[in-house]
């Protein structure tokens, strides 16, 4: 028999809670799930604009058409290039900001805090960031989705407050072998930081990856237009005829639009969803740090 006491009643609030949190799981994941399923309807099941749970027949119909299309191509390149140099570039800018700002006897240190808050709380607006950027010879240019995004204040502060869990000794006692500042941040501090780079890169990368606004508005050629930006103007202006076109000379049938925009709406996000599970536990740890002993 078992004892008394082995199973613990559970209470009206645990199931009430548990209930609440699998519905918002369900809101969460059911969009995702949809367009994954109707990805790889056949074009006769497309055009019923059925709901299915899981699919009847799988076509990769839609996906060959997505992949053979060289605009969409091109902008899965321009938005890997600039995650990965726009990612870097952020993190080490940020980082040496960061470290130069934490420290206590640097002169107008509290100056400079003024002015990097008011960054995050006010924006010059639309029209002044749009004339600055053509006055710096940004418009139309690659440069643009980088040397904006390479500095953040909300990004600074996580880096200051993990930078104060470093025991000051080590510091000193690499000053004290003759290192400078530079290397002291990037032999001493920097390798000590993995878990909060590995943070701000994650919150970088995810910016820079799902970013079309950028491109809507600094960018004109179509050689350097970002995948989001293509999947933005394809959902909101249903420029669907030159691949169905394709689908229609590949396939002999006429794939509905849904089909392909929720083909290239999986192109487009599983990347960064498959990258995310490698670097969570230490997102977990640097935010975790930065907020306790910050």
């Amino acid at each position: 028999m078992l004892r008394r006491g082995r199973f613990r009643r559970i209470g009206l609030f645990e199931v009430c809670n548990t209930l609440l949190m699998l519905a918002v799981c369900f809101l969460t994941l059911y969009p995702m799930w949809f367009v994954f399923i109707n990805s790889f309807n056949p074009a006769e099941k497309a055009i019923l604009g059925t709901v299915n749970w899981f699919p009847e027949s799988f076509s990769w119909a839609s996906y060959s058409v997505v992949f053979q299309d060289k605009g969409l191509m091109n902008g899965f390149y321009i938005t890997t290039l600039r995650t990965l140099i726009g990612t870097t570039a952020h993190v080490l800018f940020t980082a040496i900001v960061a470290y130069g700002i934490s420290k206590t006897n640097l002169i107008g240190r509290k100056l400079y805090l003024k002015i990097a808050l008011i960054t995050m709380l006010f924006s010059g607006g639309l029209i002044p960031s749009f004339i600055l950027m053509t006055k710096l010879g940004l418009y139309d240019n690659f440069l643009v989705f980088i040397i904006p995004a390479m500095y953040t204040f909300f990004n600074m502060v996580i880096f200051m407050s993990f930078y104060r869990t470093i025991p000051d000794s080590l510091e000193e006692s690499a000053k004290v072998d003759g290192a400078s500042d530079y290397g002291v941040l990037f032999r001493i501090v920097l390798p000590n930081s993995m878990a909060v780079i590995a943070t701000i890169s994650l919150f970088s990368a995810v910016y820079h990856w799902n970013d079309y606004y950028q491109g809507v508005i600094y960018i004109r050629s179509q050689d350097i237009i970002p995948l989001q930006t293509m999947l933005f103007k394809i959902v909101a202006e249903n420029s669907m005829t030159f691949m169905q076109q394709q689908a229609m000379a590949q396939f002999g049938a006429r794939l509905p639009g849904n089909s392909i925009k929720f083909a290239s709406m999986m192109v487009a996000t599983l990347p960064i969803l498959l990258f995310y599970p490698f670097i969570q536990r230490y997102l977990v740890k640097g935010v975790m740090i930065g907020a306790i002993k910050g």
